[in-house]
């Protein structure tokens, strides 16, 4: 389940407006934007993928995601996980906690966060 850098950012779009039309979805590009046949590939390797598809108004197509942001990023990150920490999720907390310069606070934030989880789990 992996998407080009692209269509990540296209896919970002299309999670935010929920559901669009090709003119919708090239408005949210930053100029200079791309052609619309740039991002109709996108769509159709994206449709061919599985993460979205449409339905057809005339000749117009209104696209929408089939994939939950969250599914994709939760499986991105275990990918991640398991190709730069050895499958092990406390290396990678370690690594986290250890490398992004966290303030104090911002560690116990992550410290409830993470006793809510245990919690749950009992």
């Amino acid at each position: 389940m992996n998407l080009s850098k692209s269509e990540e950012q296209l896919m970002n779009y299309l999670w935010k407006l929920k559901k669009a039309f090709m003119k919708d979805l090239l408005t949210e590009f930053p100029a200079p934007k791309p052609a619309t046949t740039t991002v109709a590939t996108l769509l159709k390797r994206m449709k061919d993928k599985g993460f979205v598809d449409y339905k057809l108004f005339g000749n117009s197509r209104e696209y929408y995601p089939l994939v939950r942001k969250s599914e994709y990023f939760s499986q991105h990150l275990k990918g991640f996980i398991k190709d730069f920490f050895n499958d092990s999720s406390t290396q990678f907390a370690s690594f986290f906690t250890n490398e992004t310069d966290l303030t104090t606070e911002e560690l116990e934030d992550l410290k409830k966060v993470i006793d809510e989880q245990i919690k749950k789990k009992q």
